[in-house]
């Protein structure tokens, strides 16, 4: 296959409607998923979802970006550009894992954080910062999962995490390529160039290690039993970390960036 191909594969697969319903998905993993509502400051952002789960008898935490399954949910959540309120959201069950010492799972599926002028004014740009900044001191174990695309800021405050994973047919990108294209051609037609300059290829980000794993799609059939499995063993693998082995690694992992 081409690399045009492969580059056009992977953008219509990172983006592909079979995706979307992240919530069948969290079920599909942990079936006694117990969702949590509300940032405790103003509203509820349908476009994360989080909650309390286990999987596989182990007890942890999961957070998951949410694009909605019709026009009503996309609308809703913004076609998965959480606000404010999401990723605030996100980082009160971050904590309240972090006090349940419990491992946190992230799945994520979004173009980025909201950019309309409301989420700017209720603090868009800080809570991702803040979200970041705490993630990188948690004294839990963090695994993010991208399922299809990871954009922006709004993707790596929910990805600072000790292991990331991506589908094959996943992009984690720091501007989506229309937004590469409009900003360094004028063109936003001009996607698929700006996605071969930018290397959206999962096993590129491997071979640079910006990534741990590239998982074939496949792990998302029968009900995702292979990617439940894969998980658990992670789970196990980091049992055996100690906390200053965790920081440690977490902190050589990001120092390079």
């Amino acid at each position: 296959m081409s690399k045009n191909k492969k580059i056009a594969e992977i953008m219509a697969g990172a983006r592909s409607t079979d995706k979307t319903d992240m919530m069948a998905l969290v079920k599909q993993l942990c079936p006694d998923f117990f969702e949590m509502h509300g940032d405790r400051v103003a509203a509820d952002d349908p476009a994360i979802i989080a909650g309390l789960a286990t999987i596989n008898g182990r007890a942890v935490a999961v957070i998951a970006t949410n694009k909605g399954q019709d026009l009503d949910t996309r609308m809703a959540t913004n076609f998965g550009s959480p606000t404010p309120q999401g990723y605030r959201k996100a980082l009160r069950v971050m904590k309240t894992a972090q006090a349940l010492n419990l491992p946190i799972i992230t799945l994520i599926n979004t173009p980025g954080a909201y950019p309309g002028a409301t989420a700017e004014a209720s603090g868009q740009g800080q809570i991702l910062a803040k979200n970041i900044s705490e993630m990188l001191q948690l004294t839990v174990p963090l695994l993010t999962i991208i399922i299809g695309e990871a954009g922006s800021g709004g993707a790596l405050a929910l990805a600072c995490s000790d292991r990331v994973w991506m589908l094959e047919h996943s992009m984690y990108t720091a501007v989506s390529p229309e937004g590469f294209a409009s900003i360094m051609y004028k063109d936003g037609q001009q996607a698929q160039k700006a996605a071969d300059v930018m290397h959206i290829e999962p096993a590129w980000l491997k071979e640079h290690e910006i990534v741990e794993q590239v998982l074939p799609e496949r792990v998302l059939a029968n009900d995702a039993a292979e990617l439940k499995q894969l998980i658990a063993k992670q789970l196990e693998d980091f049992d055996q970390l100690s906390l200053v082995e965790l920081l440690e690694q977490r902190q050589v992992r990001y120092r390079k960036f």
